[in-house]
């Protein structure tokens, strides 16, 4: 049998057919006319797609680079930061902020799960310097409430939040500027359908002010030193200059999907990842399975915890084996547990349906019982039908 590679991962996901083209056929230099041009196109595009009246840089790195350099550039060695986690990605923050020697506070919900108002404004005192979450935790499925969190942040003028939105931007409606957002980064290789080596994020006035007076050492991540090489419409190092190519195709992408608005391309977008994600938890459940993270759900990916007897690890593996498709297992301690089927991007309900009709054979085959095939694609298309007729 014919067999189509396809990734149903959180990251990197499928890549964009006309940024392939892009980033295949590129190969202007960084410090040239037409370069700058791009990159100036890509900037004023990005803010758009954020949807931020606040600069916008890119980086050429993972998100985690962007990452680092919130940290870097908004705190002293000393200060005091809370990091809110429930997850892998959440823990990444407690290792970065560790590493410039804050003194990190932490609260953590459990894996699956997110925080209560009540326990995040039990922990933000003035002396806060930074409060670091996920919008969305994608080792989990989990997602969190970005603005009420932002509402209880704001409440102490001299603390920044900082939101990682590497897979939140494209797959969750934000109102950055509305909500007081510090900073929020995005990475390529999530709802902007290219590979890997991008990261961006816009970023306050009050943050910038912050860089003025931090003290912690930062060199090719001084997000200063990109904001005056930005000004004009160049980096501050040797760019990933393909991967531009490509995010531009990407942004023009988005933006057809709009009818021409790139912001109304972006809720599009976001309405995508929504709808393709409550007809795989339909389809899930329809199949006798357990979410991971019922209470708080995240658009960008399902996670599903591995049904009794079976190991998430041989479920991932038959998916590949048998269909040439590979969806995430969990991270770390979780592998095994559970596994992963994102929706962010290029991804469309021909695409839910073929992983869910995929998943019906696969959990037939690892756990050896019965299964009503065609009951986890058809309660995926009975979300579609009520989805279309309430939106018409």
């Amino acid at each position: 049998m014919l067999k189509k590679n396809r990734l149903f991962t959180p990251g990197p996901t499928p890549l964009l057919p006309s940024a392939q083209v892009a980033m295949a056929s590129y190969g202007a230099h960084h410090r040239t006319a037409d370069f700058r041009t791009l990159f100036a196109r890509v900037l004023a595009d990005l803010k758009e797609f954020v949807g931020t009246q606040n600069e916008v840089l890119v980086l050429s790195s993972s998100g985690t680079g962007f990452m680092e350099a919130s940290v870097s550039n908004l705190t002293s060695p000393g200060d005091k930061v809370l990091v809110l986690t429930a997850g892998k990605f959440g823990e990444r923050w407690i290792s970065l902020a560790e590493a410039f020697d804050c003194n990190v506070d932490v609260l953590s919900a459990p894996y699956g799960s997110t925080f209560s108002t009540e326990e995040v404004k039990k922990r933000l005192t003035p002396d806060i310097r930074c409060a670091y979450v996920q919008a969305t935790e994608s080792s989990t499925g989990a997602r969190h409430d970005v603005e009420a969190i932002a509402k209880l942040v704001r409440a102490m003028p001299d603390t920044l939040l900082v939101v990682d939105a590497i897979t939140g931007l494209g797959t969750t409606h934000f109102d950055v500027d509305g909500w007081g957002l510090d900073m929020i980064i995005g990475g390529s290789q999530k709802a902007l359908m290219i590979p890997p080596g991008l990261a961006y994020g816009a970023i306050s006035e009050r943050a910038w002010q912050r860089m003025e007076t931090t003290k912690s050492p930062r060199y090719y991540f001084d997000l200063r030193k990109e904001r005056k090489s930005a000004a004009k419409a160049e980096t501050a190092y040797t760019p990933a200059t393909s991967l531009f190519a490509g995010l531009a195709a990407a942004l023009d992408y988005v933006r057809q999907m709009g009818d021409g608005n790139l912001a109304a391309g972006r809720k599009a977008l976001v309405d995508n990842a929504e709808m393709c994600a409550a007809m795989t938890r339909a389809g899930v459940e329809a199949l006798g399975l357990k979410l991971f993270s019922p209470r708080a759900p995240a658009a960008a990916l399902t996670a599903v915890a591995a049904p009794a007897g079976a190991d998430s690890t041989a479920i991932c593996k038959r998916f590949r084996d048998q269909f040439g498709a590979v969806v995430a297992n969990g991270q770390a301690e979780m592998k095994g547990q559970l596994f992963r089927i994102a929706h962010i991007g290029y991804y469309d309900y021909l695409d839910t349906a073929g992983v869910l009709a995929a998943l019906e054979q696969v959990i037939a085959e690892v756990t050896g019982k019965a299964v009503e095939f065609g009951c986890a694609v058809k309660a995926a298309q009975e979300v579609y039908k009520q989805r279309v007729a309430s939106s018409e």
